[in-house]
C-alpha cells in the first residue's frame, strides 16, 4: 500500500484508495460465487470469507499503528466530514442494527419500530445540542468535558463511571454478535467462538487507537452496508419482479396477512396499541413512546458516538458528519422493516405447514446453534405448526440469505456484514473505555506526569483486560442483543444527557448540581434495571426495563436544576468560556482567559 494511512497524501487519496477496496471486496464475493460453483465446500467459503475480512481490517490496523497522543485519541483531527460520517456510520449500526433489528420487527411487528425510530431520531438532538459544541471545546473524551466543565475530578470521575457500565453493557452485546457468527460459519461452539471473534475486535484498537479504527470502520461500513443490502434486494427481485424491497415489502405484509388467516393465528388488533384480545393498552402505548425517547436521549449520550466528532478538523466538520452519519444510517434502517417482511414471508410460505422430517436444511444449520432456534412437534402430527417454530431475533438477517435458497456465497457476504458491524462497534467502545481509564483515571488523576508511551500502554493493557471480560460475560449469553443494546443507552442517558446538555446551554450549572444529578439519574436507572432483571423487583406501571432511563433522564435534570440554584454558581470565565463556545464561528475563550482559535 503506498499511502502511509494518516498522512496527507492519503487524506488527498481517500476517495481513490476506499474505491480501489470496495472493487477489489466485490471481485473478492464474486470470486467465491465462482469457487462455489465449482464444488468449494461452504465451510471453506466461510473461513474465506472471514479471515479475508478481518485480515483486511489488521492490515489497516498494522498500517495505522501510532504513539501520537492525538493520533490515538482523536486521529489527528484531520478526518473529513464524509468519511467521519461513515466511520460514525459503522460505529453506530452494531450488531443490534445489522443482526437484530429486523428480527425485532420481525417478531414484534409495529413495536420494534420504536428501535428504528429512537435509534435515528437520536442524531437530531446530536447534531442540534452537542456534536458542535463538543468539538469547540476541544478535549479528547466526554469524561475530559466533565471535568474541564464543572471542575475538579469528581465530575470526571462520575462519568466514568457512567461511561464504563454503558459501554461494557454495549460492548458485550456486540462480542455477542461476533460470537453468533463465529459459531455458525466456523461451527465452533459459542463459548469458545466469543474469543475467538474477540482477537478481530482487538486488531485494529489495540495498535493504533482511534486513527485505526477510523480508517477501520470506512472499510466496515462498505462491507456492512454492501452485505445487508444485496440479500433483500435478491429476495425482493424473486418474490415480487422489483428489486426495490423499500418500496415492495406491502406487497409481502399482504401474503403474511393472508397467511396468517390460513395458520389461525390471526389477531385482528383493532388499534396499534392492542393487546392480544385487540383492545387498546395503555402499558403498550407508553412503553413504545418511552422507549423511543430513551434510545433518542441515549443516542445523544453514548461516549463512544460522541467521540467521533472528536475526530474532525472543525466546528464545521462536526456538524456534516452528523448530517452524512444520518444518510449512511439511513440507507440501513430503510430497509430493516423489508427485510423483516420478505423474511416471514418466506419462513410463512416455505417451512410452516411443512413436514418436520423434510424441513430446508438452514433449520438443521441454526437449531445446532444453542438457543437460536427450536422446533417442537406439540401435538404430534409431525407438521410444523406456526406455535412449534421458535426462532431467535438474533439471527433472522443472518439466516435469510439460506431461508431464501440464494447461493451459500451470499450467506458469507451476511456474515462478513455482521462481523464488520459487531467489531466496528465494539473496536469504538473499547476504545471509549480504555481511554477513559488511561486519560482521564491514570493520566487526569494519577499520574499526570507520565510519558506518552506510557499512557499509550497503559490504554492497550486496559483495553485487553476489558475486551477478555466483556467475551467471558457474552459467553454467558445474559440477554439478547437488541435488549442489552437498549440498556446501554437507557444509563448513558440517565447518567450523561443532563451534564452535557445542561453543561453547554445553561450557564448557571455548576459542580455540585450537575454530581448529584448524574448520581441521582444513573443511580434510579441501575436501581430499576439491576431489580427487575436480576431480583424479580415488579415493573413500576408496567414500564418494560429497556426503557429504564425514563426514571433516570428526568430526575437528572431536576436535581441539577435545584442543586445548582441553592449553590453558588461557576466562575464568571467558566461562564464565558461556555459563552464562547455556543458562538457558531470564531475563537474559544479559554477558561484561564486565553483564546484558541478553531
Amino acid at each position: 500500500m503506498a499511502y502511509q494511512i494518516g498522512r496527507g497524501d492519503f487524506i488527498a487519496n481517500l476517495g481513490k484508495i476506499y474505491g480501489i477496496y470496495t472493487v477489489g471486496f466485490i471481485g473478492f464475493t464474486a470470486g467465491l460465487a465462482v469457487l462455489e460453483q465449482m464444488g468449494v465446500p461452504n465451510r471453506i467459503i466461510g473461513y474465506l470469507y472471514i479471515f479475508m475480512t478481518i485480515g483486511i481490517y489488521a492490515l489497516i490496523g498494522v498500517l495505522s499503528r501510532t504513539s501520537e497522543v492525538s493520533e490515538y485519541y482523536v486521529a489527528g483531527r484531520r478526518v473529513p466530514a464524509f468519511y467521519n460520517g461513515m466511520a460514525t456510520g459503522a460505529d453506530w449500526m452494531s450488531a443490534a442494527s445489522f443482526i437484530s433489528m429486523a428480527g425485532g420487527l420481525y417478531l414484534q411487528g409495529y413495536d420494534g419500530l420504536a428501535y428504528v425510530l429512537g435509534w435515528t431520531g437520536g442524531y437530531v438532538l446530536v447534531a442540534i445540542l452537542l456534536a458542535p459544541y463538543l468539538r469547540k471545546f476541544g478535549q479528547f473524551t466526554v469524561p475530559d468535558f466533565l471535568g474541564t466543565r464543572f471542575g475538579g475530578h469528581f465530575a470526571r470521575f462520575i462519568g466514568i463511571l457512567v461511561l464504563l457500565c454503558a459501554s461494557f453493557t454495549y460492548v458485550v452485546a456486540q462480542v455477542f454478535g461476533v460470537g453468533i457468527i463465529t459459531s455458525r460459519f466456523l461451527g465452533m461452539s459459542f463459548e469458545l467462538a466469543v474469543f475467538v471473534g474477540l482477537a478481530g475486535i482487538l486488531v485494529c484498537s489495540m495498535l493504533g487507537g482511534m486513527r485505526a479504527v477510523t480508517w477501520t470502520q470506512v472499510a466496515q461500513y462498505i462491507i456492512l452496508i454492501v452485505a445487508y443490502l444485496i440479500p433483500v434486494v435478491w429476495l425482493s427481485a424473486q418474490k415480487t419482479g422489483v428489486p426495490v424491497p423499500e418500496l415492495m415489502y406491502g406487497q409481502a405484509l399482504t401474503k403474511i396477512t393472508e397467511l396468517e388467516k390460513t395458520f389461525g393465528v390471526l389477531k385482528g388488533h383493532a388499534t396499534a396499541f392492542a393487546d392480544p384480545n385487540g383492545q387498546f393498552s395503555w402499558v403498550r402505548f407508553y412503553n413504545y413512546f418511552f422507549l423511543i425517547f430513551c434510545l433518542m436521549v441515549g443516542t445523544a449520550s453514548l461516549p463512544h458516538i460522541l467521540m467521533r466528532y472528536f475526530t474532525t478538523p472543525n466546528v464545521r466538520d462536526a456538524r456534516a458528519s452528523v448530517a452524512w452519519s444520518i444518510f449512511f444510517i439511513f440507507l440501513l434502517y430503510f430497509t430493516a422493516p423489508a427485510y423483516a417482511a420478505f423474511a416471514k414471508w418466506e419462513i410463512y410460505s416455505s417451512v410452516i405447514g411443512q413436514p418436520i422430517a423434510s424441513l430446508p436444511a438452514w433449520v438443521q444449520n441454526w437449531s445446532q446453534v444453542a438457543g437460536m432456534l427450536t422446533i417442537r412437534d406439540a401435538n404430534g402430527d409431525g407438521i410444523l405448526q406456526l406455535a412449534e417454530l421458535v426462532i431467535n431475533q438474533d439471527i433472522i438477517v443472518l439466516a435469510t440469505p439460506e431461508i431464501a435458497g440464494l447461493p451459500y456465497v451470499i450467506s458469507g457476504l451476511v456474515a462478513a456484514g455482521g462481523l464488520a458491524a459487531a467489531l466496528s462497534t465494539a473496536d469504538g467502545l473499547l476504545l471509549a473505555i480504555s481511554n477513559a481509564l488511561s486519560h482521564d483515571v491514570y493520566y487526569k488523576m494519577i499520574d499526570p506526569k507520565a510519558s506518552t508511551g506510557r499512557r499509550l500502554m497503559v490504554s492497550r493493557v486496559l483495553l485487553l483486560v476489558v475486551a477478555v471480560i466483556a467475551a467471558y460475560t457474552a459467553s454467558t449469553r445474559p440477554s439478547g442483543i437488541i435488549q442489552m443494546v437498549a440498556w446501554a443507552f437507557s444509563i448513558a442517558a440517565a447518567g450523561l444527557f443532563a451534564p452535557l446538555v445542561l453543561g453547554i446551554w445553561w450557564k448557571r450549572a455548576n459542580s455540585i448540581g450537575a454530581c448529584c444529578g448524574m448520581i441521582a439519574g444513573f443511580g434510579i436507572c441501575l436501581f430499576y434495571l439491576i431489580g427487575t432483571r436480576y431480583f424479580d423487583m415488579p415493573l413500576w406501571w408496567g414500564i418494560s426495563n429497556v426503557s429504564c432511563g425514563i426514571f433516570g433522564i428526568p430526575l437528572a435534570f431536576v436535581v441539577t436544576y435545584v442543586v445548582s440554584m441553592m449553590t453558588a454558581p461557576p466562575s464568571k470565565e467558566m461562564q464565558d468560556f461556555i459563552d464562547s463556545i455556543r458562538v457558531p464561528r470564531g475563537a474559544v475563550l479559554t477558561v484561564s482567559g486565553q483564546t484558541r482559535v478553531e
